[in-house]
């Protein structure tokens, strides 16, 4: 060994120094192997010291193993009784409708019209939701609901969830009607199918954003992006002369799901709701359907 030579790592496995060594050589550092006793060393020239150690530091960070990948949220329970509940409202309107259940016309008496609206009847941001104008609407309303609110509510618990989307359907109806044309009239539970969308992927994308960074999974930015994707494909509609899409509406109950999903998503706000009882939540928003019913019927037989 030169008498030159600076030791700058040494290890009981020969393995070990045989790695390192062969590293520094790749990089331009000569290096040769020693044994002290049990010990094995890596030796270099005394001008290439410096520079031994600084590739062995960034050897030795490269090759730490990453922590492991923090397990996958537990789904919530029950999130299909918030989806079947879902269905059965819907389902239920449309059977009263089909069969002429009562003297009124719910669509006179529930759809969502911005002069009506506007001039105080406010339960039409809800009852509209319940309201489908043919089979087609209908059924793919049932379906895509029931399926984005079953995600929903593994990753918030069904009655969470729920009242979630319910807010920022109702929302996107409010605003619709208080800024859109006075005389535009709609009805559909779709602002609350893209509201439980925008719900889905900002809740995803906000939860691997607040994770330590080391244990981020790859692709955080994916839900929210597939979920714009999913808005433009389905909430814009067709185009034709004849499309009845009211993508004002999908966009702002996507936006105001988003907005729900991304607060429901910080760490304050997530421990404050498991602190509600799913029970609760889900009752409140039910009970916000049928409230908002009742008052629709007692208002037009006092009228």
């Amino acid at each position: 060994m030169p008498a030159s030579a600076v030791e700058v790592y040494r290890s009981r496995h020969l393995a070990d120094c045989d790695e390192r060594a062969f590293m520094l050589i790749a990089v331009g550092v000569p290096s040769a192997i020693g044994r002290d006793g049990g010990l094995y060393q890596v030796f270099v020239e005394e001008a290439s010291a410096a520079a031994a150690h600084g590739h062995l530091e960034r050897y030795e960070l490269e090759s730490r193993p990453r922590p492991p990948l923090p397990p996958a949220p537990p789904a919530q329970p029950h999130a299909w009784l918030g989806a079947a509940i879902y269905a059965a409202v819907l389902y239920g309107a449309a059977l009263a409708l089909g069969q002429g259940f009562g003297p009124l016309d719910a669509f006179w008496l529930g759809d969502l019209s911005g002069a009506r609206v506007q001039s105080g009847e406010w339960w039409r941001v809800f009852t509209a939701l319940t309201l489908h104008l043919d089979i087609a609407h209908f059924m793919g309303n049932l379906g895509a609901g029931s399926l984005l609110g079953w995600l929903a509510g593994r990753r918030l618990g069904p009655g969470i969830a729920w009242a979630l989307i319910l807010i920022a359907a109702a929302g996107a109806n409010l605003l619709e009607a208080c800024f859109g044309p006075a005389e535009h009239r709609s009805a559909g539970a779709s602002t609350a199918v893209f509201a439980a969308l925008g719900l889905l992927a900002a809740y995803e994308w906000s939860d691997r954003r607040t994770r330590p960074r080391p244990v981020r999974r790859p692709g955080r930015l994916a839900p929210l992006i597939a979920g714009v994707i999913l808005l433009g494909f389905l909430g814009a509609g067709t185009g034709a002369a004849d499309d009845t899409t009211d993508l004002v509406a999908h966009a702002a109950g996507f936006a105001l799901g988003a907005l729900c999903g991304a607060l429901a998503a910080r760490p304050g706000i997530r421990r404050a709701l498991r602190h509600v009882p799913q029970w609760l939540a889900g009752t409140i928003a039910l009970g916000a359907i049928v409230a908002a019913w009742a008052l629709a019927i007692r208002c037009s037989t006092v009228s």
